[in-house]
């Protein structure tokens, strides 16, 4: 599934290129066979459609595997100059020698004069000196050599490993500039000497803030939610998760959050990235979503409601019958739905009442809104709703008022079992408005079964 974060870096990645007159690169890295299969590379691909970076409008998608004779080549060369050699040892062999298990690499290797296929091949790192990144967020990041291990570049069997694979690729394509997470940060000295070694001009470098959940961990795909896909899927607009992420570090000038989308390409700057970690707060998000949701024209929410409640395109089917599903109800109930609901998804809750058969009631709702002097109410209520001739909002808001006033009851106490009755949930659209919509005959219907159901 493809990350949030890798979500939000493709983004800067995409906008910085605009900018500048660039051209967007993507790169599947795809060496590792566990982690590679062709329907997650179409994942990513349909996820990056779905926040603007759509096919066709950038290189790619590249596949690193492409690149593995480049990848080799690269490995022999610097073997054969005398900057990488062949080591065999194991993690075990350098703690016993060391007495450390946190010790890096000790060079055991360096002059023992190991053959290709004797074992892996390692990057010999210059021994003083410094590496110095220049670093579009984090200004001059710099390390000191003799701190750096000699770090393996290819394995026993010559396939190279991700560090030498993304500088060889990187370099065929002409790469300049890489913006990535600053949980990288730590691989750029080493992927800055290989860049040297081969003779190349390393690119600039630019490490945004790493995104942590509520308790300020790194999200993790086996904690948290972090897919963009199942983001979407729930009905979260495209809009507002790009507005958003692009504030997870960053933010447009003065005292606002949501802007348009031009507004962000226009006042990016990685010059202003913040260097802390960025919350990703899902509340925050939902809330976003529902500004968007409420910004909407109610034919353009009606357009994108309508999947989740025709059973088309969505993970999850409705619960009610296909042929049940009627747009015009929808179309009438939509304002009231609007101003109510943060993601798409939960549209189906709202009006299901008006597709179902027979509502479907919410145990703890009906246990609240059902003791005593309920059946009362529904009697005296399908009367006065059966005697009015004008089936609308206001006479029906009248009638039950009336019901409660003669047993000196409130609209809410009165309104409470009529709701569940017909709705099936104590909460919901506003009630004589959906009663005005679902009609006369299936209102009363709903009434007098909520009524046998509590019997005598």
């Amino acid at each position: 599934m493809f990350h949030v974060g890798g979500a939000r870096t493709a983004l800067q990645n995409w906008i910085y290129a605009k900018q500048h007159d660039g051209v967007f690169v993507l790169r599947i890295e795809d060496t590792d066979a566990a982690r590679n299969r062709p329907e997650w590379t179409e994942g990513i691909l349909s996820a990056l459609d779905w926040i603007g970076i759509e096919r066709g409008s950038y290189e790619g998608p590249y596949f690193q595997s492409s690149y593995a004779q480049d990848q080799i080549a690269a490995a022999t060369r610097l073997y054969g100059e005398g900057k990488a050699y062949y080591c065999d040892c194991k993690r075990e062999d350098v703690i016993a020698r060391t007495g450390n298990q946190h010790t890096g690499y000790d060079g055991f290797c360096r002059d023992r004069g190991l053959k290709p296929g004797e074992g892996a091949l390692r990057f010999r790192t210059p021994d003083d000196g410094e590496t110095v990144v220049v670093d579009l967020v984090r200004g001059k990041p710099t390390f000191e050599n003799k701190l750096i291990e000699d770090f393996v570049i290819a394995r026993t069997d010559g396939s190279p490993v991700f560090l030498l694979a993304n500088v060889v690729d990187d370099m065929t394509m002409q790469i300049n500039l890489v913006i990535r997470a600053e949980e990288h940060l730590p691989n750029t000295p080493k992927q800055q000497l290989l860049w040297e070694a081969l003779g190349h001009t390393p690119p600039t470098w630019a490490h945004v803030p790493v995104i942590v959940n509520e308790k300020r961990q790194k999200l993790s795909k086996r904690r948290d939610k972090v897919a963009l896909e199942s983001y979407r899927d729930e009905g979260y607009l495209a809009a507002a998760m790009k507005n958003y992420l692009m504030l997870l570090g960053w933010a447009p000038s003065g005292d606002r959050e949501i802007v348009p989308w031009q507004v962000i390409e226009d006042e990016y700057r990685l010059e202003d990235v913040n260097h802390a970690s960025a919350f990703f707060d899902v509340k925050k998000l939902r809330a976003f979503n529902g500004d968007y949701i409420r910004a909407l024209s109610v034919e353009e929410f009606i357009q994108l409601c309508t999947p989740w409640l025709s059973g088309t395109d969505t993970i999850v089917a409705p619960p009610w019958r296909p042929e049940a599903f009627d747009v015009d109800v929808f179309t009438a109930v939509a304002p009231l739905a609007q101003t109510r609901i943060a993601v798409l998804a939960e549209i189906v809750e709202y009006v299901d009442f008006f597709f179902l058969d027979e509502p479907a009631f919410d145990e703890a709702s009906w246990a609240k809104a059902m003791k005593e002097g309920a059946a009362d109410i529904l009697d005296a209520t399908a009367t006065a709703f059966e005697a009015l001739e004008e089936w609308a909002a206001e006479p029906l808001k009248g009638a039950l008022e009336a019901v409660g006033a003669a047993r000196d009851l409130k609209l809410g106490k009165t309104q409470a079992p009529v709701r569940v009755a017909v709705t099936g949930r104590s909460v919901g659209l506003p009630l004589f408005e959906s009663i005005e919509v679902l009609g006369r005959e299936r209102t009363l219907a709903r009434l007098r079964a909520a009524r046998a159901l509590l019997g005598a």
